[in-house]
C-alpha cells in the first residue's frame, strides 16, 4: 500500500485537501486541467458574507499548496486511466504540452507582448469581455505564473506562418515548439476528487434575451467586470454604450428550480451572491438602485440572513418577490424592460439599464467521462454521489476514492474549503488504518 493522494481538481476546495495532507505528511499530486491553480473563487471580486477580497483569501493558499514541500502540481493535466483498489490505483496521468519550459520561464510577460494575436483573442478568463494573446499568462496572480501557449491559436502552431515572435522575445529561452504531451503513470493509495462546477449557459432561455440584448448578461461575467484585475479595471460598463448603469435588475433561479432545463434542485447561494453583486455596485457609486427578483430567499448559513437584511437598510436593495416572464429591450436607449406579475395588482414592468441573471451552478461537462474513468458514481443532475449523505458524505461509490467540494453539489466557498478538508481526513484515516466508522450509542 502507498500513502502517496491524488487530488483532481486545483480549486480552493482541492487546494485545502493538498495542503491539510501535507502537513500530515502525505505525499500529494494534484492534477489542474487549466493552465493555473485557484479555480472558480479566482474569478471572484468578493465572498459573501464578509464582503473580503476574494483573491486577498486564495492568493496565499495557491502560493503555499504550490511550494509545500509535500505537494507536487500539475497543471495542464488530465486523468486518462485508473485502475487498481485503495491502497495501490494506478492511474495515468496525460501532462499536455505547455510549450513553455516550466523551469526557464519567469512570468515576465515578454511572449504576450511579442505575440502578432496580441488582443485578437477573446478571453476565456473574463468571459470573453477582454482580450489576449496566444501566448499569455491567464491572470495576474495565476500559480505557476508561467506562460502557456494556446495550440489551438498560435500560427506557428497550425499553419506554420508565425516568425516565432515570442521565442525571440524570451531572453530565458522557455518557448519550445517541440514540445510534446508527457505520460505519467504512478501508483497511489488514495483519490480526491475536487474538480468543481460550471455555471448554466442561459442563451437556451430565450424570454430573457441573453445572446440577443447586450446589457443582460450573466453573473459570473458581472464578477469580472466589478473586479479590479477585469476587463474595465472594475468600473461596471454597459456593453453597448459603455455608459455606467445606474438602474440594475438581478434575476435569480435562471436555470434553477425549472424542469425544462433538467435542473429543479436549488443552488443555495444565488441569493447571496445576487446581494453581494448589488452591495458592489452600491460601494461604486452610492446613486446606484439595485432590484433583485427573488422566488423565495434561501439564506440558511451563518451570517446570512442578517447579510440579506443589511443589503436591505445600509446598500437600499429593493427585494421583490416574482419570477419574470420576459426582458424586453429599448431599440434606441437599449434599457431593458423586466416584466413581471405582482400578485392582486397583474403584469407590470420595471425599466433597467442592466440585467444580471443568477444562473443555476450545474456539474462539470467532464465530471460524467471522469466517473466513467473512476467506475464511480453519480446522481440524476450528474453530481458526484456520495455513498451515505449523513453517514459517509466524502466517501464514493468506489472505496479509497472521495469526493469533496462542488461537484457534490452546489455550495459556497465556506462549505468547499470544509469538506476539503473532510475529504483530505477521510484519505488520511483509510491510509493509516482507521475504520472511520460512525458509532451509535
Amino acid at each position: 500500500m502507498t500513502e502517496d493522494v491524488l487530488i483532481i481538481g486545483g480549486g480552493v476546495c482541492g487546494i485545502q485537501a493538498a495542503l491539510d495532507l501535507g502537513d500530515k505528511g502525505f505525499n500529494v499530486w494534484m492534477v489542474e486541467k487549466e493552465p493555473s491553480i485557484g479555480g472558480r473563487m479566482a474569478l471572484l471580486d468578493k465572498v459573501f458574507p464578509t464582503n473580503d477580497c476574494s483573491i486577498c483569501i486564495l492568493a496565499p493558499k495557491m502560493i503555499t499548496c504550490f511550494n509545500h514541500p509535500k505537494v507536487n502540481v500539475l497543471t495542464c493535466s488530465e486523468v486518462e486511466k485508473v485502475s487498481g483498489s485503495l491502497g495501490e490505483f494506478e492511474v495515468t496521468i496525460r501532462k499536455k504540452a505547455r510549450y513553455v519550459d516550466e523551469k526557464k520561464c519567469t512570468g515576465c510577460d515578454a511572449c504576450t507582448q511579442a505575440c502578432v494575436l496580441k488582443g485578437k483573442i477573446p478571453d476565456e478568463w473574463n468571459e470573453g469581455f477582454g482580450t489576449r494573446a496566444a501566448a499569455y499568462i491567464p491572470f495576474m496572480q495565476a500559480v505557476p505564473r508561467v506562460a502557456v501557449i494556446d495550440p489551438e491559436k498560435c500560427l506557428y502552431l497550425t499553419k506554420k506562418k508565425c516568425k516565432k515572435e515570442c521565442a525571440e522575445a524570451c531572453q530565458r529561452g522557455a518557448i519550445d515548439f517541440d514540445m510534446k504531451d508527457e505520460i505519467i503513470t504512478r501508483k497511489f493509495g488514495a483519490i480526491i476528487v475536487a474538480v468543481g462546477l460550471v455555471m448554466f449557459d442561459p442563451s437556451g432561455i430565450t424570454e430573457y434575451g441573453y445572446g440577443r440584448f447586450h446589457n443582460v448578461i450573466q453573473s459570473m461575467e458581472y464578477e469580472r467586470l466589478i473586479n479590479a484585475s477585469g476587463p474595465t479595471g472594475g468600473h461596471l460598463k454597459r456593453r453597448s454604450d459603455g455608459e455606467r448603469p445606474k438602474r440594475i435588475a438581478y434575476i435569480q433561479c435562471v436555470g434553477a428550480r425549472d424542469l425544462r432545463n433538467g435542473h429543479p434542485y436549488c443552488c443555495s447561494v444565488c441569493c447571496m451572491y445576487a446581494t453581494k453583486d448589488a452591495m458592489l455596485a452600491y460601494m461604486h457609486h452610492d446613486d446606484t438602485e439595485n432590484y433583485i427578483f427573488y422566488t423565495d430567499l434561501r439564506a440558511f448559513g451563518r451570517g446570512f440572513d442578517e447579510y440579506i437584511r443589511r443589503g436591505a437598510q445600509e446598500y437600499g436593495i429593493k427585494y421583490i418577490r416574482a419570477r419574470p416572464g420576459e426582458i424586453t429591450e429599448d431599440s434606441v436607449t437599449k434599457n431593458l424592460y423586466v416584466w413581471y406579475d405582482v400578485p392582486g395588482q397583474g403584469v407590470t414592468n420595471l425599466e433597467v439599464d442592466m440585467v444580471v441573471l443568477s444562473t443555476a451552478f450545474v456539474p462539470h461537462p467532464s465530471s460524467k467521462k471522469l466517473a466513467e474513468v473512476l467506475g464511480i458514481h453519480t446522481d440524476e443532475y450528474g453530481f458526484f454521489k456520495a455513498s451515505d449523505d449523513l453517514l459517509a458524505p466524502m466517501d464514493s461509490s468506489a472505496p479509497g476514492i472521495f469526493i469533496a467540494g462542488a461537484c457534490t453539489r452546489p455550495m459556497d466557498v465556506t462549505d468547499a474549503v470544509t469538506q476539503g478538508g473532510a475529504a483530505a481526513d477521510r484519505a488520511a484515516q483509510v491510509l493509516t488504518g482507521a475504520t472511520g466508522k460512525v458509532s451509535v450509542a
